[in-house]
């Protein structure tokens, strides 16, 4: 398998968002990890003359549910081709009333209310525990900020993402709960990409498109997936034109960025009596790790 040895930075397609515009498609690479298949092929080629690679979180045709995307796979694979620099696009719903539909956000903080989703590569043999304190790379998401005030795009940042297991949307009463606990915006994905990302020193941000009111606004229709899906048409438009930017920009995150040294201090164990078998499965996690 060959890969541009300059090949860093890889985008995750979300909802609406399965292939990229001016991408000049090269390879279509199928990848074997030890967490099942990937969501789809790994898409790798150009962008306005740089190597960057793509692939869609919930599979080319959208068949995967938000529990059912295998996000371990997903990073792993792209972790061993040599991403350093990922950023997932998602949809989300609103929960406070100044951020509106269509507008752009840039969370700088999470809570996760999954709970059937695999969050860590450790595990059986070999334990970690990496900071999430800032969940987000800061320095890839004050980049993608600045990107998006020159292109004068309606949007906020610093804000907090609530993740929920889903399929279904919130009811009323969680709404309300998701408000009161802090949090301004809703989705279904995110969570466990932003933490395996960290597992794996891998600088992630997240762009989250805007496309509802969720159900806490009464003033508001009740979110439908007829309403996701009208606004996430005109959304994809504008995202398409911010990756064409964040492309173009030739620094991405600093050295001074902390997310590549996010194991340093976090691994648990003896490195040098590690079972074999788990060090091939983690390699591209913790190899620089192991004497």
């Amino acid at each position: 398998m060959h890969i541009e040895p300059d090949i860093d930075l890889a985008f995750i397609g979300g909802s609406g968002l399965y292939n990229l515009d001016n991408f000049n498609m090269e390879t279509a690479l199928s990848i074997d990890t030890p967490y099942g298949k990937t969501s789809s092929e790994i898409i790798t080629g150009k962008m306005y003359g740089r190597n960057i690679c793509f692939i869609p979180r919930h599979g080319k045709t959208h068949s995967l549910l938000p529990s059912e995307v295998p996000y371990a796979a997903n990073i792993w694979a792209l972790k061993s081709i040599g991403i350093t620099k990922l950023i997932g696009v998602s949809a989300v719903g609103s929960l406070q009333k100044d951020i509106k539909p269509l507008d752009m956000v840039i969370p700088n903080q999470l809570i996760d209310n999954t709970n059937r989703r695999v969050s860590s590569f450790f595990g059986k043999g070999l334990v970690a525990h990496v900071s999430m304190s800032d969940p987000f790379c800061s320095q890839l998401s004050e980049t993608l900020t600045t990107i998006l005030q020159s292109e004068n795009m309606s949007h906020h940042s610093e804000k907090t993402l609530v993740v929920i297991e889903g399929p279904q949307f919130s009811t009323y009463a969680e709404s309300h709960m998701y408000r009161k606990l802090g949090g301004h915006i809703i989705g279904m994905t995110t969570a466990q990409e932003s933490k395996l990302a960290r597992e794996a020193e891998i600088c992630y941000s997240s762009i989250a498109m805007v496309t509802d009111y969720d159900c806490w606004n009464k003033n508001e229709e009740p979110v439908t997936s007829q309403i996701v899906i009208s606004n996430l048409k005109q959304n994809v438009t504008k995202v398409q034109r911010l990756i064409k930017n964040i492309v173009k920009t030739p620094v991405l995150s600093s050295d001074a960025c902390a997310c590549k040294d996010s194991l340093s201090n976090a691994l648990i164990k003896d490195r040098l009596k590690l079972d074999s078998s788990l060090i091939e499965k983690l390699n591209p996690i913790v190899k620089k790790y192991i004497n």
